[in-house]
């Protein structure tokens, strides 16, 4: 009987170790997230991630994003997303990038504290608040 339970518990405890399991996105429900970079250069300002169960809310600095998101196959899928339409000098180029690199489908990678999003023409470093 304990060779049978132990057999049996063996992927629950395997599970446990490992970030996001292949396939899958990584869980990032009711997590905040700072950039720190965005395209290789630190942002301009400001610049977050808030996730909830299903709503996402963004923010380059100037403008609020905001949309339904939900992860698959290893990518994050968002949309779609809505924004306030303020001009702020200096950070639209960096918000236009963010709001590109979500609609994007990115591959989001989930390492400790660390978050990674990388479509084809942007990418994000972020740490979590």
């Amino acid at each position: 009987m304990r060779k049978a339970f132990a057999f049996l518990a063996l992927p629950a405890l395997l599970a446990g170790c490992v970030t996001a399991p292949t396939g899958t996105a990584p869980s990032l429900a009711d997590t905040d997230w700072r950039v720190t970079a965005i395209d290789g250069a630190p942002p301009v300002g400001e610049a977050t991630l808030t996730f909830r169960a299903d709503r996402l809310v963004a923010s380059a600095g100037c403008n609020r994003l905001g949309g339904t998101w939900r992860g698959e196959a290893g990518k994050l899928v968002v949309g779609p997303l809505m924004s306030t339409r303020m001009f702020c000098e200096g950070k639209m180029d960096q918000e236009r990038a963010l709001n590109d690199l979500l609609g994007g489908i990115p591959a989001a990678t989930l390492s400790g504290d660390r978050l990674t999003l990388k479509s084809d023409k942007h990418s994000a470093k972020l740490a979590r608040k």
